[in-house]
Formats: structure tokens, sequence, C-alpha cells
């Protein structure tokens, strides 16, 4: 070897030391990635073992009625015992079933909340604006004994998007026969006599929802003859509450699946 050049020359202990700690270097980023593995599978287990958050139930649908309150203003209607005027004994019954509703939680829309004339289509036209799952034309009449529930005399026929305004019921007449049932059993279930029948109205024929004309007559006895008239606070009172039941047993129906 050249005189100029010069090595190092490492002594035996030396050498093994660094040996280990290269080994001891490559034992510890082996356990790191070991335990690297470990969390992530661990992280796994935890997820899967974890049940998925429930989803949010949707909110209920909207329900709405409209009480359309038959007369108003100048047109008085029929006239009553007890020196009463239809239009003043239906704004009444509006009322009083108003509350009655809304205690119960359902959204209501009247066609008139005092002594005002109200035009058929502008009645139908507050209807159909409200999108309601069931509208009741509220009358009366000293004539017959009992509830009479009349709906739509149109022949029922497939809802359209652009129906005509006169028959525009047609499409509904279905879904109003089944609300005209759903209110005959509540009124018998509250002990009252129930008249079905057919008829056709103006402000009716042109409802884009399930609608029911509700005419009230004195009520009848054991005798089969008038034994309540309806200036009777409660009979009015009783009849409010039975259409009432109906339009929540109405509600439960529409929010099945």
């Amino acid at each position: 070897m050249d005189s100029g050049s010069s090595s190092v020359r490492l002594d035996p202990y030396t050498f093994k030391t660094r040996c280990i700690i290269a080994s001891c270097k490559r034992a510890l980023r082996g356990l790191r990635l070991v335990w690297a593995f470990a969390a992530l599978a661990a992280a796994c287990q935890l997820a899967v073992a974890q049940p998925a958050p429930a989803a949010p139930s949707a909110p209920p649908a909207r329900f709405f009625v409209v009480l359309d309150a038959a007369h108003g203003g100048s047109d008085a209607g029929g006239h009553l015992g007890g020196n009463q005027l239809e239009k003043s004994f239906t704004l009444a019954l509006s009322v009083r079933l108003r509350s009655l509703l809304g205690a119960r939680g359902i959204q209501v829309v009247t066609t008139r909340d005092a002594d005002v004339a109200v035009e058929p289509n502008r009645r139908a036209e507050i209807a159909n604006h409200a999108q309601a799952q069931a509208c009741l034309s509220l009358h009366a009449t000293e004539s017959g004994l009992g509830v009479h529930l009349f709906t739509s005399s149109l022949a029922p026929a497939t809802t359209v998007r652009f129906a005509a305004w006169k028959t525009a019921q047609a499409g509904w007449v279905t879904r109003s026969l089944a609300l005209a049932g759903v209110m005959n059993s509540a009124l018998e279930h509250a002990g009252m006599r129930v008249t079905l029948g057919r008829t056709s109205l103006p402000a009716i024929d042109s409802m884009t929802c399930p609608v029911v004309a509700v005419e009230i007559a004195p009520e009848m006895g054991p005798d089969k003859k008038a034994a309540v008239g309806l200036d009777d606070p409660d009979y009015q009172a009783r009849v409010a509450t039975a259409l009432a039941a109906a339009l929540v047993e109405w509600r439960a129906e529409a929010r099945q699946p």
C-alpha cells in the first residue's frame, strides 16, 4: 500500500454495535408498520360494529281543511227556527268547527269569516288554492231530520292537470264519496240520523278536492219526529264535535301508506 494513503479500521466492538443499532431501527420500523395495520383494522371493526345513524323521519304531510259557510251578506239563505237565518247558522258552525279542528292540530281555511257575500266561483278558488285534503260546504234547513250529506252528482272521471272549471270535481268524486262515508260513520256513531245524496252545486262542482255539502236539519227523536231544533246549543255542539271527529279520522286514513 502507498505510504500516502490511509485507511480506517473499525474495531470489532464498534462494528458489532453499529450492526445492532441498524437491526433495532429495522425492527422498530417493522413494529410501527404492524401497529399502523392493527390500528386500521380496529377502526374498520369499530365502523362495522356501530349502526348507521337513522335517517331523519320525514315531516308529516300538511293537512288542510276548507270550511265553506254557505250564503252571507245579502244572501240570507233559509229562515230557520228561533228567528235564525241560515247564513248566521252556517257561519257560527264554521267558527265552532274551526276551533275544534285547530285544537286537534288541523289547519283550516275558511271561505268567509264574517257576514259577507262570497260568489260560488270565489269559494271554489279558495278551496283549490288551499290544495285542501277536505272541504265541507255548510248548510242548514228546517226540512227533513238529522244531517244530510251531499256529494257532487258529476260522474267520476280521471283526474287531469287542467280540468274544465264547471266539472273539475269529476276527478275527485270518488274521494268525495269516501269522505262522505267517513263522515256518515262518525255522525251515526254520535247517534244522529244521516241521509246520503248526490246534488249539483256550482261551487262544489268546480272544486279540486274531496268535498261534501253538509246540511243540518232538526234532530230526530224516538218517535221519528223533530225533537231538537237547530237553535239548540247542545245539538249544535254535538254536530260540530262529530264532524271534527270525522275529519280527524279522514286525516289518519290520508296518512296511511
